[in-house]
């Protein structure tokens, strides 16, 4: 990149236009055709948008956060997206995006405490959605969406008016200024607003930089995951200043599709997404027949036991290497033949995943980080010697972590919140000795690599007085073909049981081999009362308990029908389970599993 001083995210953009105005940065589906937006699109529209801004009297002569004007967006990833982002912080104003999939209870809230003035909105299917929820909301002057709405005013009055704004404005804003608060959903209370300064995110974007050698000018990315989520953002910012071109796929089922129209070098995920690539994957081999079906198999086995830090023997090399030409550089083309890196982040990536990907030459990179740190922490580097399966990898540039005497990680560095948006009494409270606490509980491995064990505010007692920590024990047991999801419960109680949702396809194709004879319902809610179905998913769990403590172990199951999603409340946007939520929405399965 050149030699201007990166103080500001819009730096990034404008740095990229001064060096590379006709580079592709942006690329989206527009009537089913691929439209690209050079670098100076993207940032002549950004000014063009943030001088229409001006024009309607945002007010910008205090820059301090409690008085910046607040500026909403409610939008699925697309151009416009990162447009309005560079738009806003030029006008000095702060922009709060919020995931279109909330309630519009919660969107009231946070649209009042924020005191949003203007919201952007993409379409008309969440313009109704939230229509009830705008009306409340006192402070609030326009709503501008990007499609074309009727009765709605369109963001292109705004971009058409062709101003530029002030210099002066632009000389206000510093590195130290607010340029977003992102809500959190968090998984128990009201969503807290997360205050982040640009400094905050321009030093995570340059102290993540090292981790992205492998990215080369040119290449592409696609992009799927919310840019709500500030992992998304911040790794966008580190596309644009490698020179990478961010393609945004048109939805999550199209995902598998438009991989193969991209071809892109790297694209970042969560683990529940990555488990459903793999699950796609495990679908297509359980149909294969004779030797294709041996042969698939074979090689996964190689996968499983895949260890990048222990490459082992010649014989098991050469196998990998066969296994590669036979059968993983079809998984290859199924992600679209180019993809060197998968950057996994949010919740814990099984093992089983992370190897198996790593040993099809497909690069799990599994970091670790918080909205709170902008977000990232530590990664896992692309090169062989920095990355360890089983850990989120070693610590980024200037951020210092040190373990709590409980074994919480505390975290400092120029990347962490200023603190939470009209809450100095949250603010406090998650500070200690000026470090901030993630209520994650850690350990080191070889003194740097970092290993997350649970949830601090997850792990539970047993009545017996055992602690038990859910999550690592879900995680294991996941790695069984047939369980989609699963939550471990036991707090307070005699023994530990779970809440299973079995992986209905390979399940159903096993159990019509098994059993010929056997008639299985369509249905799954009838599926689950079926006492082959009940055997095979106690099968799974018994395989794995004998890995976990006596008192840890899963003594009695209940099988659920339904997937657990975004938008039926019991995962939060970035795909956390909500143990409070679930454990209210099946209270009578749970104490069916305590009845006497």
């Amino acid at each position: 990149m050149g030699d201007t001083m990166i103080e500001r995210l819009y730096d990034i953009v404008q740095q990229r236009s001064d060096e590379a105005p006709a580079d592709v940065m942006l690329a989206a589906k527009e009537n089913g055709q691929w439209r690209t937006y050079s670098c100076s699109d993207v940032w002549q529209t950004a000014q063009k948008l943030a001088g229409g801004l001006l024009a309607q009297g945002i007010d910008n002569q205090v820059l301090e956060p409690e008085q910046q004007e607040k500026i909403a967006i409610i939008s699925p990833n697309r151009p416009e997206w990162i447009i309005t982002d560079v738009g806003v912080q030029l006008t000095g104003a702060v922009l709060t995006p919020i995931y279109p999939t909330i309630s519009p209870e919660e969107m009231a809230f946070v649209l009042s405490e924020a005191e949003v003035k203007i919201i952007f909105v993409a379409n008309a299917e969440i313009y109704e959605r939230f229509k009830e929820a705008f009306t409340q909301i006192p402070t609030l002057k326009t709503i501008w969406s990007f499609d074309v709405i009727p009765g709605v005013k369109n963001w292109k009055e705004l971009t058409d008016k062709n101003l530029q704004p002030d210099a002066s404005v632009m000389a206000r804003i510093k590195s130290e200024t607010l340029a977003t608060i992102i809500y959190t959903s968090g998984t128990t209370g009201n969503p807290k607003g997360v205050m982040l300064t640009h400094s905050n995110i321009v030093c995570n974007i340059n102290d993540s930089m090292p981790a992205f050698t492998f990215a080369e000018k040119h290449s592409k990315a696609l992009s799927f995951l919310p840019l709500n989520h500030i992992f998304e953002r911040m790794v966008t910012y580190i596309y644009l200043q490698a020179g990478v071109s961010i393609y945004y796929a048109e939805n999550m089922d199209s995902i598998g599709l438009n991989l193969k129209e991209v071809k892109p070098m790297v694209f970042t995920t969560v683990p529940r997404v990555l488990e459903k690539v793999y699950e796609r994957i495990m679908n297509t081999g359980m149909d294969l027949k004779g030797i294709k079906r041996l042969l698939f198999f074979w090689a996964l086995d190689l996968g499983k036991r895949y260890d990048n830090a222990n490459p082992g023997n010649p014989w098991y090399q050469f196998q990998l290497w066969l296994a590669n030409k036979l059968i993983f550089n079809k998984w290859r083309e199924a992600l679209g033949g180019n993809v060197k890196a998968i950057v996994v982040g949010s919740a814990a990536c099984q093992e089983r995943l992370v190897r198996i990907f790593c040993a099809a030459k497909v690069t799990i990179m599994e970091g670790y980080g918080l909205t709170e740190t902008s977000p990232v922490v530590t990664v896992n580097r692309f090169e062989s010697e920095n990355r360890r399966v089983g850990t989120v990898g070693t610590l980024i540039d200037h951020v210092e972590v040190k373990m709590a005497e409980d074994g919480e990680i505390l975290v400092k560095g120029p990347n962490v919140t200023i603190g939470y948006f009209k809450h100095p009494e949250l603010t406090l409270a998650a500070f200690k000795d000026g470090w901030f606490m993630t209520g994650d509980i850690g350990i080191w491995q070889e003194n740097r690599f970092l290993k997350i064990t649970d949830r601090k505010k997850e792990i539970f007692k047993t009545s017996g007085g055992k602690y038990v920590a859910p999550q690592v024990m879900e995680n294991k047991m996941k790695e069984s073909p047939f369980i989609a999801q699963m939550m471990v419960i036991g707090a307070n109680r005699k023994f530990v049981s779970a809440l299973v949702i079995p992986n209905f396809m390979p399940l159903r194709k096993y159990l019509r081999d098994k059993f010929p004879d056997v008639t299985f319902p369509d249905s799954n809610s009838a599926l689950i009362k079926m006492p082959e179905v009940v055997t095979q998913i106690q099968k799974a769990i018994d395989k794995y308990n004998p890995l976990f403590g006596h008192p840890e172990q899963v003594k009695k199951i209940a099988l659920l029908a339904d997937e657990w999603t975004i938008d039926t409340g019991e995962l939060t946007p970035s795909l956390k389970i909500k143990r409070k939520i679930i454990e209210q929405k099946y209270a009578k399965e749970i104490e069916g599993l305590y009845a006497e």
